[in-house]
């Protein structure tokens, strides 16, 4: 490989990196957006949020192409390979976590356009502000190659599983004292799954880090062995 195409090599594996991370940001900008809009009801912003799933849908098209087109034409090896396998892994989680946020916006306008009412007393922000911040932590890792930063974002997926299972709890009581409670704790429902589901989106990229940083495939083998495997030399 000469320097000018080592160059241009290396200047289309930083445009990847760069572009899933913009990807990231945008999903990132995606949840808060669709949680603030259940909070407060903008339902203008809750639009915003479902329209510009189209975006992230491009973000992970036109990812996948620059990725085929350098395993190619470059046809990379160890550390540049792991690299590029993570990606195209990751882009499949970060789209899924845009079509989470999608239909948290959904739900949310449907609770706002009916008034709020029959809303069961349900916490789910405490959740929502983590599942953010693990992906924000995942995306940190990735850039940094950070591999023990990643292993925290699976251990705090435990944590929002845990949450998820309370909200299941609380809100069946709601249905069967108050049927009238129905409809608003069923939407709830699909809010706090897939503010779960983000959460394992969340881990699943950071697993994937850990394979990135370290070489080793730590997918499936629990929390305590990822943690085990990002601390090894």
């Amino acid at each position: 490989m000469t320097e000018h195409t080592h160059k241009q090599y290396d200047a289309e594996l930083e445009e990847v990196r760069s572009r899933f991370l913009q990807m990231g940001g945008l999903v990132e900008s995606q949840i808060t957006g669709a949680i603030d809009g259940l909070a407060n009801g903008d339902l203008a912003s809750l639009e915003r949020v479902i329209a510009r799933d189209a975006e992230v849908n491009r973000f992970e098209i036109e990812l996948d192409e620059a990725c085929s087109h350098i395993l190619a034409r470059r046809q990379p090896t160890a550390g540049d390979l792991r690299m590029m396998i993570t990606v195209i892994k990751m882009i499949t989680d970060m789209e899924r976590a845009g079509d989470e946020a999608e239909k948290i916006a959904r739900m949310a306008k449907l609770i706002h356009e009916a008034g709020r009412m029959n809303m069961p007393a349900v916490e789910l922000w405490h959740m929502a502000n983590t599942v953010v911040t693990m992906l924000r932590k995942a995306l940190d890792a990735f850039a940094r190659l950070d591999a023990q930063a990643a292993a925290q974002v699976v251990r705090q997926d435990k944590g929002v599983d845990a949450e998820w299972q309370g909200v299941i709890r609380q809100l069946i009581t709601y249905m069967i004292e108050d049927p009238r409670k129905i409809s608003r704790s069923i939407e709830l429902l699909f809010i706090a799954k897939a503010l779960e589901r983000i959460g394992d989106h969340a881990k699943n990229m950071c697993e994937l880090v850990v394979y990135m940083v370290k070489g080793r495939d730590v997918r499936h083998t629990g929390v305590d062995n990822v943690e085990r495997e990002a601390a090894a030399n």
